[in-house]
């Protein structure tokens, strides 16, 4: 299975042969043996819906306007692939700015933030001056 994005526009056949226009919210591409189906929420029909490659006829993604109507299999293997690289490095992103799992060693602190009484220098006073004598 591999993530796939997108708002679809699908002309679709079904088994009994009746053709439909089907529009889709797009989450997954199964691949299985004999079979490729396009996951996701089907908004006319209200619900999850699974279709099948081969019965898609044409595809239209309804945010670029792009229109396919051969190799439909594999614009949509190449899509899945580009949202799996795109969580991927959304993915590596987060934990590079992420908290290590058990926290942080004692007495450091995430980039950023700082406690301000550590910002201050001694007894309070600006960092990097020696505080007013009286």
């Amino acid at each position: 299975m591999l993530p796939l994005e997108g708002r679809l526009e699908l002309v679709y056949e079904d088994r009994a042969g009746a053709w439909s226009v089907r529009r889709l919210q797009a989450h997954e591409l199964k691949i299985g043996p004999g079979r490729v189906l396009v996951g996701g929420t089907d908004h006319d029909r209200d619900g999850y819906r699974a279709f099948r490659a081969d019965r898609i006829h044409r595809l239209t993604d309804r945010d670029s306007g792009e229109r396919v109507e051969r190799n439909i299999l594999d614009w949509l293997i190449r899509r899945a692939e580009a949202t799996r690289r795109a969580r991927a490095a959304a993915l590596r992103k987060a934990a590079a700015h992420a908290v290590p799992p058990g926290g942080l060693p004692p007495g450091s602190f995430p980039p950023g933030s700082l406690p301000r009484a550590a910002a201050r220098g001694p007894a309070g006073g600006p960092r990097g001056r020696a505080p007013r004598a009286a």
